[in-house]
């Protein structure tokens, strides 16, 4: 009882060190009012950029391009590849991106299930994206080659990083899942390692998407627009979608680039040890470990 209550004194001296620091730094780092309203306010337009792209593009195919069909008409089938391709690179993988920064309150596990189940949903779009596109060239009469224009090379390799990141979402999630089962202290360095290089790559996957969506609205347009520098209707719903894919660029890596709006971690305040050992507080919990 003696030594709690000096252990108990002394994490009090050790909180009062830094009389600068807000309730809020001391406890997790989270944003002040300031922040959170310029980070709510950012969300808000990226939601609007990544809900208004899908609605063009699927109003520009559906109004421009004659809507959908299969096999039966190659012309009409490419139509699925603009729209799947937005949907499952741009709208569902920025979305997944985005639940760390917005689901900040909510158990981590709940963050991670989601931010999975969202990748997942991109995986079917792109897919048929793809196989669509491929159809779209080898069944036309003569058959346009494959794989030779600057936008399908950027295609190649953001669809190989995105598979990276689906691999590694499910395959380290998985064995993550067991291994935690006997072995949650040896082996959360190498877990923590693999954070931010996930991370860095789903960066880099979202942005070279914008990228080859960017360069596939031009090829789009130049090759089916024969007065694309008149400007037609037409040519101000493509050159729209390639903006908003700019503007998404720009706020998804302010805001998954910003620290100040990580998600935030469990406070930690290290007591003073009695010996060799010592007593850790996160989140009001006290814990007892031994050090090396």
């Amino acid at each position: 009882m003696e030594m709690s209550s000096r252990h108990s004194a002394t994490t009090h001296q050790h909180l009062q060190h830094n009389p600068c620091r807000s309730h809020r730094e001391s406890y997790g780092g989270e944003m002040g009012t300031g922040a959170s309203m310029v980070f709510y306010f950012l969300v808000f337009l990226a939601e609007i950029l990544m809900f208004g792209l899908l609605s063009l593009v699927l109003f520009w195919v559906v109004y421009y391009r004659g809507g959908f069909a299969w096999r039966e008409d190659v012309a009409k089938e490419f139509n699925y590849h603009p729209v799947l391709m937005i949907t499952g690179f741009i709208f569902f993988m920025g979305h997944a991106m985005l639940v760390y920064r917005l689901y900040r309150c909510c158990n981590k596990l709940t963050a991670k299930i989601l931010h999975t189940f969202l990748y997942l949903m991109a995986v079917p779009c792109i897919v048929v994206g793809t196989i669509t596109v491929f159809d779209s060239h080898n069944l036309k009469v003569p058959p346009i080659p494959n794989l030779y224009s600057l936008h399908s090379w950027l295609g190649v390799v953001t669809i190989g990083l995105f598979a990276l990141q689906v691999t590694h979402t499910l395959v380290v999630g998985f064995f993550s899942f067991w291994i935690l089962l006997c072995c949650e202290q040896g082996t959360a360095k190498f877990r923590a390692g693999l954070v931010p290089v996930h991370a860095t790559f789903g960066i880099i996957t979202f942005m070279l998407a914008i990228a080859t969506a960017v360069t596939g609205y031009t090829e789009k347009a130049i090759f089916s627009l024969s007065s694309y520098s008149q400007m037609p209707d037409e040519a101000w719903v493509i050159n729209t979608q390639a903006t908003c894919l700019a503007g998404l660029a720009i706020l998804m890596g302010f805001l998954l680039y910003s620290s100040r709006y990580a998600r935030s971690r469990h406070p930690v305040a290290i007591v003073d040890p009695p010996s060799r050992s010592h007593y850790v507080m996160a989140q009001k919990n006290y814990y007892y470990r031994e050090t090396e």
